[in-house]
């Protein structure tokens, strides 16, 4: 019986010796490990088909966009010293998918706008294209399409949400995109380009990278929760209809001013210059009936 507990206390004094606590410490992580890779494979497929996905945007990028930004999206510049294309180095996936999704990248030759014109790049590509540009420093990500869908909103709440998202809008950018989101001219020979028609997650991302002479609205700025609301609120314009006859582009006072100058300042010197003629020709007529 003593042999026994002999036994017991030198068992238990070495259970707290450090190199049995040392053990225990690495017999439970090999176990974690060895659970994390069983229960997640899916995880480890995703980076590489993620690694892969950058491998096949950066062959895109070489070919499409390195002749600007450099090779290593670090940026080119003239031998005056002038950015011939900005560095992308940490500009983020969703400006990637913002620019090149509207078409508005590559451009024919550098500008001081990019306009909006046909994509050349298909879904795949410009996703690829996203995740090389991702891959070469910080930025914000492509938003989740929860973020800025309005579909299965009750319209109780959809109500509220485009109230709220109309003054957000009238504080923050009627003064460049106009009352109506149909755009307008800025100084120095840019303009706000048209927000009507465009994809809910393009206009997400448009105030999340603040593309070209935008302000950025971060989500600091305006929430996730404001920025959806925005969205719904030009759907609505989207769906209006145009109240009042002639829109004239809903430019307001612009092509109203024009309207006025030309066709109704034009029409009275016309009718003006008609009167003259008209009187001119009556005078003569008496002159030679007199004669």
């Amino acid at each position: 019986m003593r042999l026994i507990n002999r036994s017991a206390g030198r068992l238990s004094r070495h259970r707290r010796g450090p190199i049995a606590g040392l053990l225990v410490l690495v017999c439970g992580l090999l176990l974690t490990g060895g659970l994390y890779a069983a229960l997640a494979p899916a995880q480890a497929d995703s980076s590489q088909d993620n690694k892969a996905l950058v491998q096949e945007g950066r062959k895109l990028f070489l070919v499409g966009c390195a002749f600007c930004h450099g090779q290593n999206g670090e940026g080119v510049l003239t031998q005056n010293g002038k950015q011939y294309g900005p560095a992308l180095t940490d500009v983020g996936a969703a400006s990637v998918d913002f620019q090149v999704g509207t078409g508005r990248m590559p451009m024919a030759q550098p500008g001081g706008q990019a306009p909006r014109k046909k994509v050349v790049y298909t879904k795949e590509e410009i996703a690829a294209l996203s995740a090389y540009v991702a891959s070469l420093g910080t930025g914000p990500a492509i938003p989740d399409k929860e973020l800025y869908s309005t579909e299965g909103i009750p319209k109780d709440e959809l109500d509220e949400l485009v109230t709220r998202g109309s003054q957000i809008f009238l504080a923050n950018c009627t003064a460049c995109h106009n009352f109506e989101g149909s755009g307008g001219a800025m100084p120095r020979g840019g303009y706000a380009p048209k927000i009507r028609g465009v994809e809910p997650v393009h206009i997400y991302e448009a105030m999340l990278t603040g593309p070209q002479s935008m302000d950025t609205f971060s989500d600091g700025n305006i929430p996730p929760e404001d920025k959806k609301a925005v969205i719904a609120y030009l759907e609505t314009l989207n769906k209006s209809p145009n109240y009042g006859g002639l829109t004239l582009g809903s430019l307001g006072p612009v092509s109203e001013g024009i309207i006025a100058w030309v066709v109704g300042i034009g029409g009275l010197v016309a009718f003006a210059i008609w009167i003259a003629a008209h009187t001119t020709r009556s005078t003569k007529k008496k002159d030679e009936v007199t004669t």
